[in-house]
């Protein structure tokens, strides 16, 4: 007879769980999984459950169980499950037969490179719009930064929206804000006030997505791949700049301005649509194969009810926004400030995004005017950075990954990611900007292997908030995020502001960069830590 201990997983919903040990015939002799199966598990709901796990050998003659399947009656009398899905059928790739978990991440990816696409628009759009308003530099820094301050005021919000109601509402929610404030922009381009604000709105719907994605990953994604997810979903941006920075210029020269945002909108609103329909699928594979550590599919099932029967006696999920009130107060917010690996964090994140979004707006204007080029050859100079950075983002999540499967300390491979994304960016402007006689096409390839070395920082920093808290998680985003946003609000206008002052790249755009890229690997190895925390203890 062989043994197994069972135990509820603490996010699985269950009330006074137990500790069940159950017996199953031996395994001696028998090359196929075997199964077992129990009831003996109460949840809040009254559900009946059963288990199905794999089960292969391990060291010193143990069965270690490989996965688990979940498959309750409620699923079948609502049709979530089809008695036909078979997850170990080897028909191919089949998108239903996906689990959950990587479902979430390809289309949270794919949201975060529309995100990229409507960022980066404007940063081509500008250099037309600027000769067809008569904006100078100031102007068009303004116009660019108005994004920023929609980004850093929806951080916290969206952080704790997430938390409330989970990543995946919030992020289909600003997806939708972001993609209509997008084809409404050219509609306001000729009033000020109101371009502004159709760029404030994008921003606000592009500044939930982070916080929603580290939720999403949080929740779902164990440790030893959380470097790839964070880095495939994340590294969705640079892929949108790429997309972004390749289809704008043509598109703006056959068709106006204009053009580029009505489609790029388009684009987020198909994505929004499409979604919902993948939500379904997503909803109706709530039996998939799943790590024994994380039987998710429970919670699904008891959210699911948990909806139905708001429905049936018309009752919101939160009765009272006082209910909101009182979950925002118990967010530990004391204990987050009182962390000095979350100040590390915060400062870390307004260091990168300096030199991140100062890049981002101005290297299209920096390329054409250093390097005479035309649109659409300055913009395809522009798409370098974020194209090598989509190769770079890939290694250094196999890179850390690999070092903490082989044992390494969180802690040290997220120290290590992080300074190579700090100093390399720093060594290279350094040498752009020093007149060592350099052609402009050396210069083009420094900024570009420095800009895309710092993408080590989604192994690095990005990581860091799931590592620290995965209750706490999208939160901390949040915080370290609309610090993160300033940059954007201030560095962006700022070097419009210092270009017209000095006429000086040198000291408008890459001066500041440096110092923050420096002083942020200081601080970031003396304090960042990736220990979990216990915030709420510490409250």
């Amino acid at each position: 007879m062989g043994k197994f201990t069972v135990r509820t997983h603490k996010d699985s919903l269950f009330v006074n769980p137990k500790v069940r040990t159950i017996s199953t015939p031996s395994f001696v002799g028998h090359s196929s999984n075997t199964h077992l199966s129990t009831n003996n598990f109460r949840t809040k709901s009254d559900l009946k459950l059963r288990l199905f796990s794999g089960v292969k050998n391990g060291s010193f003659g143990q069965r270690v169980v490989t996965r688990v399947r979940v498959q309750n009656d409620v699923e079948k009398s609502v049709g979530l499950i089809d008695d036909n899905d078979d997850v170990d059928k080897d028909d191919g790739f089949q998108w239903n037969h996906l689990p959950q978990r990587y479902k979430l991440i390809a289309t949270t990816s794919l949201a975060f490179v529309i995100c990229n696409m409507d960022k980066v628009n404007l940063s081509v759009a500008i250099i037309p719009m600027s000769h067809q308003f008569g904006w100078n530099s100031s102007m068009a820094g303004l116009v660019q930064s108005s994004f920023f301050w929609g980004y850093a005021l929806s951080q916290l919000p969206g952080g704790w929206l997430a938390k409330i109601f989970g990543g995946r509402q919030v992020l289909a929610f600003g997806v939708l804000t972001w993609s209509v404030a997008t084809a409404l922009l050219p509609s306001m381009a000729g009033y000020m006030p109101g371009l502004v604000l159709s760029r404030i709105l994008v921003g606000i719907g592009e500044g939930v997505s982070p916080s929603a994605a580290t939720d999403l990953i949080a929740r779902s994604i164990p440790l030893e791949e959380r470097s790839r997810a964070v880095a495939f979903v994340f590294g969705g941006l640079s892929v949108g700049s790429v997309f972004g920075l390749l289809l704008a210029p043509p598109i703006i020269q056959n068709f106006g301005w204009e053009s580029v945002f009505y489609l790029f909108g388009l684009l987020g609103v198909a994505w929004f649509l499409g979604f919902q329909y993948i939500e379904g699928g997503q909803t109706k594979s709530a039996a998939s194969f799943l790590p024994s550590e994380y039987l998710l599919p429970f919670a699904c099932v008891y959210c699911l009810q948990l909806c139905v029967e708001s429905i049936s006696t018309n009752k919101s999920p939160f009765s009272s926004m006082e209910e909101l009130s009182r979950s925002l107060k118990t967010v530990p917010w004391k204990a987050f400030f009182r962390s000095p690996a979350v100040w590390a964090m915060i400062y870390a994140h307004f260091c990168g995004s300096w030199g991140h979004y100062t890049c981002l707006s101005w290297l299209p204007t920096y390329f054409s005017e250093e390097l005479d080029l035309s649109l659409t050859e300055a913009a395809g100079v522009s798409v370098l950075p974020p194209l090598a950075s989509v190769v770079v983002t890939n290694l250094a999540a196999q890179f850390a990954d690999r070092l903490i499967s082989r044992g390494v300390e969180t802690t040290t491979v997220r120290k290590i990611c992080q300074t190579i994304a700090f100093i390399s960016p720093a060594f290279c402007m350094t040498l752009s900007s020093v007149d060592l006689g350099l052609p402009p096409w050396e210069i083009v390839g420094l900024l570009t292997s420095g800009l895309a070395l710092s993408s080590f920082a989604l192994s690095g920093l990005y990581c860091t908030h799931q590592d620290m808290s995965s209750e706490y998680a999208s939160i901390l985003l949040g915080i370290t995020n609309t610090v993160g946003a300033v940059p954007g609000i201030i560095g962006v206008a700022l070097t419009g502001y210092l270009f017209d002052s000095t006429h000086s790249w040198s000291i408008s755009l890459f001066a500041p960069s440096i110092f923050f890229y420096l002083t942020g690997t200081i601080v970031w190895l003396a304090f960042a830590s990736s220990k979990p925390q216990s915030f709420s203890k510490l409250e």
